[in-house]
């Protein structure tokens, strides 16, 4: 009989199961499911308009998906559920939700399945922007320590401007909520029976750490009085590390996946996160850019650094003994979707339908033939605001140079330089504050799919870079956790040493390119500080 791990990856929009063989890492079988209700960010379930900026996700969805896509993956792998000896689970973060004292997600309740603040709050749901600059500015006034290793700022995506919403806007969900808990670690509780939390989503999306934990009451209080006693009233002290098991499959998790009670399971890691041992960065000096509806730029230090303007620093955050680095970007699928959904013409539609292929093909084949520089333009990626360097939701993305003559093809090819422009400009923040970058590797489904996306970002930074070996490269990591659960392994450095995938591709810049870029991104910065400071004033 094998031995199998079980990674399980929910997404923005979908969730995906692998089975891998944890003696090789080899994928066996890979299951996808799409959620049934979505993203609901323009209308509510009851087909009520939401407010601006809502990203809203029901919780049910997470649950069926995951029956099916577990139970899917090991029935296509040919093999037995009791074969499955350890399990592990990544999500989109900061997803959070309001659930009762047993873990019943508010939303599942009669009372209040008709309150959009009753359900998930999806990692894209900005509409809190306003709560989060009033939790930066009190932190600044206060000297909270704590800010600094988030650079300097929180973002709107993460759990406390959220719940602080809800608290503004529907005070009773706020009194009924029991915990208010990242989605990941809600998963680990419906499979485990046990309410855990772990270092990596309370450490990078709850501002919590070994050293500190929680900012203090006295700063819950200044926020708002109703916020004093939060921090173990409605948000769990119960931290656990990344080196051991978050628990063991209860007779729900057995009868819910289909694997053996008693199996175990892995913390909850951040989606991106999970990503690491996929490619075998296990050590300092190896960035992983996670590439797909938005990016995250993780890097591995032996010490902490004060950064501004990165997302965040966690001690053992993602590997026992390193601090794990997070930067990103908040639109890059998204961006090129909104170009799709809305700016390409009939006639390319039509060209893509005739010759069978993706209209993203399309516009790759053409945006190939533009030389870097030639068409004048020059984009703001800024699409879902901006994470890293200026952590604000409410800048707006910008395309400059258009003329009647700008083709699709090159605003296309502008967006995917903006993108690239932003990942120099956190390559260069890490380095410059005494971070370094040695190399670089892509994953995730854009970086799977788009090799001119690659070669441009080659170019632009004037580096080097890898690609995973496996396309479900967040899910894959998931299942390397999950093998070191099981204690096949007795760190996730020697589980990846055996079980990482990475291929042979090596994007290489052309420098002739890489000088041009160098001149646009100059541009990019000197607009970018334009912008931004408009919007201080």
């Amino acid at each position: 009989m094998g031995k199998y791990s079980i990674g399980i990856d929910f997404g923005t929009l979908s969730a995906r199961a692998v089975v891998v063989d944890i003696a090789n890492g080899e994928v066996l079988a890979v299951s996808e499911m799409k959620y049934s209700h979505g993203v609901m960010s323009e209308l509510f379930l009851n087909n009520e308009k939401l407010p601006k900026n809502f990203a809203l996700q029901h919780p049910q969805d997470y649950l069926d998906t995951m029956r099916f896509v577990v139970k899917d993956a090991i029935r296509s792998a040919k093999i037995r559920g009791e074969e499955i000896v350890g399990v592990g689970v990544d999500f989109t973060a900061s997803t959070i939700m309001p659930v009762t004292e047993d873990g019943t997600p508010l939303c599942f309740l009669k009372k209040f399945k008709n309150r959009p603040h009753s359900y998930v709050k999806l990692w894209k749901h900005h509409a809190a922007q306003k709560e989060a600059d009033e939790i930066n500015v009190l932190a600044k006034n206060m000297n909270e320590s704590w800010l600094n290793r988030y650079g300097g700022s929180i973002s709107s995506e993460w759990m406390f401007p959220k719940i602080y919403q809800i608290l503004k806007e529907d005070e009773e969900i706020y009194e009924y909520t029991g915990r208010f808990i990242e989605a990941a670690d809600w998963i680990i509780w419906q499979l485990t029976g046990e309410e855990t939390h772990s270092v990596c989503t309370a450490g990078f999306k709850a501002m919590w750490s070994k050293k500190e934990g929680y900012p203090r009451r006295m700063f819950f209080r200044r926020l708002d009085g109703r916020l004093e006693h939060i921090i173990g009233d409605k948000v769990s002290e119960h931290i656990i590390g990344m080196d051991k098991p978050a628990g063991r499959i209860s007779k729900k998790g057995s009868e819910l996946l289909g694997i053996k009670e008693g199996t175990p399971v892995a913390p909850a890691i951040i989606d991106a996160h999970a990503a690491l041992p996929s490619v075998g960065v296990v050590e300092p000096g190896s960035l992983l850019i996670i590439i797909g509806t938005s990016s995250c730029h993780i890097l591995l230090g032996e010490r902490e650094v004060v950064i501004p303007g990165i997302s965040g620093v966690v001690k053992d955050g993602i590997m026992e003994g390193y601090y794990a680095y997070e930067a990103g970007q908040a639109c890059i699928g998204d961006c090129f979707h909104w170009f799709i959904k809305n700016c390409v013409p009939y006639s390319y539609m039509a060209e893509a339908d005739k010759n069978k292929e993706n209209i993203h093909t399309i516009l790759r084949k053409k945006a190939e033939k533009v030389s870097p520089g030639s068409n004048g333009l020059l984009a703001l990626d800024w699409w879902n605001g901006n994470r890293t360097p200026y952590g604000n939701a409410d800048l707006k993305g910008i395309i400059y140079g258009l003329t009647i003559n700008t083709k699709p093809e090159e605003i296309y090819r502008a967006l995917i330089e903006a993108t690239a422009y932003g990942t120099r400009q956190i390559i260069e923040l890490y380095e410059t504050n005494g971070v370094p970058v040695k190399q670089i590797f892509a994953a995730g489904g854009i970086a799977e799919k788009d090799p001119l996306l690659l070669q441009i970002y080659a170019d632009v930074t004037g580096r080097e870079i890898r690609t995973a070996g496996t396309a479900q490269t967040c899910a894959h990591g998931s299942a390397i956790f999950g093998a070191v659960s099981e204690r096949g392994y007795n760190s996730l450095a020697e589980a990846a040493k055996t079980m990482a995938k990475t291929k042979n591709t090596v994007y290489k810049p052309n420098m002739k390119n890489f000088l041009l870029y160098t001149k646009l991104y100059e541009a990019y910065k000197e607009l970018s500080c334009y912008f931004v400071d408009r919007l201080n004033e």
